[in-house]
């Protein structure tokens, strides 16, 4: 099928498009009331992620309200852990809750690889869904949490402010991390595979927690299964974004990926110098722009993309958009990108 707005692909691939593309990490969540009526029907945040048409459901919705050029399948990082035999829990307010952390060698050792189509066929079955409500309107994006991240959540058990317990880790038995890490990296590619054939344009790799780790920590535990990934996926463009890793940005650059996706932290002149020419850079509004009256969204928002220029530039928050911001704001955001020739 023949998409009606490929913008997003084509500046992914670096070619020349009529205006920059547009759209939010956590475009579709909290921030909608449409959303909202959706999880209270499905009960839980884990019921709505598990739940194929819901999930599309929810993912549509940005679509239609806010007018982005993407859709991302609604679904969460988590599930990777989840398939792999160590379950996890949304506690309202705190986050995902894993009851059994990963804590010893025999229990790496019950971990299993991940089977995309058995293990995490409801989130396929999401994406084909959506793919065909879509109807070719926008691309979709897939999405999968970096091996690090993953990995940080399940020896830690929890979110955290230093992740202590994952970092002990890998300083303390760092071969028994690499065996995890190499688990969660098969699981991943198996998983961004599965999604590509139900129907992902474009996929997107998110290391949340790239920044608690030192630079040299970071080319060993983070970094090469980052590489892995990206050269096993081949069929579709591919984004990495690694938040607060402003210290990895030129070895990002290196892996195999289309695009290098920038928090607010990073400067887009000095990132397009370390990244080099050949790069589509994605981002960088700091989400907190989005609690400013619509003036200042606009000016900031202009600012952001003469900074970045006109090509190679996808445009999105240097985050999630935060659950409490107002819709309205949103669409001031997206209009303003929109608006703004090229």
């Amino acid at each position: 099928m023949t998409l009606q707005n490929d913008l997003l692909l084509r500046a992914a691939r670096g070619e020349k498009t009529e205006r920059t593309p547009v759209w939010l990490m956590r475009q579709a969540g909290r921030i909608l009331a449409e959303y909202r009526a959706v999880r209270e029907k499905a009960g839980s945040f884990i019921g709505l992620a598990t739940t194929p048409e819901l999930a599309a459901e929810v993912t549509l919705q940005p679509v239609d309200i806010l007018g982005v050029d993407a859709a991302i399948i609604f679904s969460d990082i988590l599930v990777i852990p989840e398939a792999m035999g160590l379950p996890y829990e949304m506690i309202e307010k705190r986050g995902p809750l894993f009851p059994n952390p990963v804590q010893t060698e025999a229990d790496v050792h019950k971990l299993k690889i991940a089977d995309a189509e058995t293990d995490l066929g409801y989130v396929l079955e999401a994406i084909r869904i959506t793919k065909r409500e879509l109807n070719g309107r926008v691309p979709l994006i897939g999405f999968a949490g970096a091996p690090w991240t993953i990995f940080a959540y399940m020896i830690e058990g929890s979110g955290s402010k230093t992740f202590s317990k994952a970092k002990r880790m890998l300083y303390t038995n760092p071969e028994l991390s690499h065996t995890l890490l190499r688990k969660i990296t098969d699981s991943t590619i198996h998983y961004l595979h599965g999604q590509i054939r139900a129907g992902a344009d474009l996929v997107q790799v998110f290391d949340s927690w790239a920044g608690i780790l030192s630079p040299e920590q970071y080319r060993i535990f983070s970094l090469p299964y980052l590489r892995q990934i990206c050269d096993a996926i081949q069929e579709v463009p591919k984004t990495i974004f690694a938040k607060d890793a402003w210290f990895a940005r030129a070895e990002i650059a290196q892996l195999d990926c289309n695009t290098v996706g920038l928090d607010w932290t990073m400067d887009p002149v000095e990132s397009r110098k370390l990244v080099g020419p050949n790069k589509t850079l994605q981002g960088n509004l700091d989400p907190c722009v989005l609690y400013a009256d619509f003036q200042t969204i606009e000016r900031e928002t202009k600012k952001m993309l003469e900074a970045f220029g006109p090509h190679r530039h996808i445009a999105n928050l240097g985050h999630g958009v935060y659950p409490d911001t107002d819709p309205d704001k949103v669409r001031c955001f997206v209009e303003t990108v929109k608006n703004h020739a090229n």
